[in-house]
């Protein structure tokens, strides 16, 4: 199933003979190893030679060699260097600090620092809600990890969890202008991390929780979101929520069923099976059906963990108590948040008419989306290299630029499906298709219209509130 992929993109600086032909011969080299050309950069020219400078898409470090040999292999060609294309962007990090406002002279600096932002400082001392309006906080979001469950690579450490959460802070800022930070906690212990950004708190308007294993996660963001006056969003679970709910809102659109008709199978009771399932029902889900490693998860069993004994009483109401192969029998939806290769194409195979499949487990589905299209009439996936890719990044950005903009304490349901009917609408009947169900991320829309469909619903629910307490 492996593909070239911009992840691992190289970069070839290449001394070649001076011909006319010289690049086409590079250009042949690398497509015969089967890495896919993105550019070729004559960088020096001399009378009998030229530096050339080749780049293209891998499929993983070796194969980066062996498009290194080939090149090699030419007559007079010499490879004077291979560079990781990825690995550059990141050197010295990817975010800056950058000031908002001139520090010029004196007269600048007086009232920027000392002695004029003492007066500001007593200011918020008096009225401790000037902070939104008078620093960083109204626009500031923290994006805070454990390093416990990083993308698929597992329990890796704060530390190499840093790129994932500068990346994160780089779409916040890129997508919907919201400065966020990475918050790289040196612990695991449950209470200490609540401690820790219940401490951190003041300086932000938001919390962004990000690759925090399950169950810890469910508490963390609990007992924040009870102990804190800024929203706590757990992009894991609730992101990949909103997205799912859009992509799944549009694809039905496209076989022309009802949530409220179709038998949903869910793979993965983690953090993001947990809130998928909990959103879909908010939108009118009535048939789940959850697995784990050891199938079906039902009421006649004994669960220690909470969540999936609230799985257990509010899905598979039919008691179902087969493998997650013998769940798709028949099945309309399979939606897949767990581990690669879970499926084969008979299992695929043995679904509804029109069947539906969101393979998400990142990076290598649970079935190769080109075997699931064989039998399914729209295939989903959480990568880049096919058709119908259910990102987050699709959802965050707007969803805190809208809370940031309504002042919101809390995050309430109504905000998550309003967030994904944002989505879903940026998807025209005219574009609708079985590989067009979900906007493109880099959709300049989209972040603005979630961000006003969730200020919207923040706005209903304070005022809902304010009612409420009025009588």
């Amino acid at each position: 199933m492996a593909s070239p992929s911009p992840g691992y993109s190289i970069t070839l600086r290449v001394q070649a003979p001076s011909s006319f032909t010289a690049t086409a011969e590079l250009a042949a080299a690398v497509g015969s190893a089967g890495a896919s050309i993105t550019a070729l950069d004559v960088t020096e020219s001399h009378h009998d030679s030229i530096v050339v400078d080749v780049s293209c898409n891998t499929t993983d470090a070796a194969h980066g060699e062996r498009v290194r040999d080939a090149l090699n292999a030419l007559d007079g060609v010499n490879v004077k260097k291979l560079s990781d294309r990825t690995f550059l962007m990141h050197l010295g990090g990817k975010l800056e600090v950058v000031p908002k406002v001139p520090l010029r002279n004196r007269d600048d600096l007086s009232r920027a620092y000392t002695p004029g932002v003492a007066r500001v400082c007593m200011a918020i001392a008096e009225n401790p809600d000037d902070a939104r309006r008078l620093t960083v906080k109204r626009n500031t979001v923290a994006v805070v990890t454990d390093g416990s469950a990083v993308l698929g690579l597992g329990n890796i450490g704060p530390a190499a969890a840093l790129p994932v959460m500068e990346g994160k802070a780089a779409l916040f800022k890129q997508f919907a202008n919201v400065d966020a930070w990475p918050v790289c906690l040196d612990t695991q212990d449950t209470e200490e991390i609540i401690s820790i950004v219940k401490a951190l708190a003041p300086v932000y308007g938001g919390v962004n929780l990000e690759d925090i294993a399950a169950p810890r996660c469910f508490e963390i963001e609990n007992r924040l979101r009870e102990e804190l006056d800024i929203p706590v969003f757990h992009d894991d679970q609730h992101g990949t929520a909103i997205v799912t709910l859009a992509a799944l809102t549009n694809a039905l659109r496209v076989v022309d069923k009802k949530i409220e008709n179709v038998r949903i199978v869910v793979s993965g009771v983690g953090a993001a099976g947990s809130a998928i399932i909990q959103l879909l029902q908010a939108q009118g889900a009535k048939n789940i059906v959850a697995c784990d490693r050891k199938g079906a998860i039902h009421s006649g069993q004994n669960h220690t963990d909470e969540h999936r004994r609230w799985i257990a009483e509010n899905t598979n109401q039919n008691a179902f108590s087969g493998t997650l192969h013998e769940a798709l029998n028949g099945a309309d939806v399979f939606i897949g948040v767990s581990a690669p290769n879970l499926l084969g194409e008979e299992q695929v195979k043995s679904m509804a008419d029109k069947a539906i499949v969101f393979a998400m487990a990142n990076p290598d589905p649970e079935i190769d989306p080109i075997v699931a299209a064989r039998h399914a009439a729209v295939v989903a996936t959480g990568r880049s290299d096919f058709p119908n890719q259910i990102n987050n990044v699709l959802a965050f950005p707007g969803f805190f630029r809208g809370l940031l903009d309504a002042g919101a304490s809390d995050i309430t349901p109504q905000m998550l499906v309003a967030a994904a009917d944002a989505i879903a609408a940026r998807v025209d009947d005219d574009e609708l298709n079985a590989s067009f169900i979900i906007p493109s991320v880099f959709d300049p829309h989209v972040a603005g219209d979630v961000a006003a469909a969730v200020a919207a619903a923040a706005h209903a629910a304070h005022q809902g509130s304010a009612a409420e307490s009025a009588e």
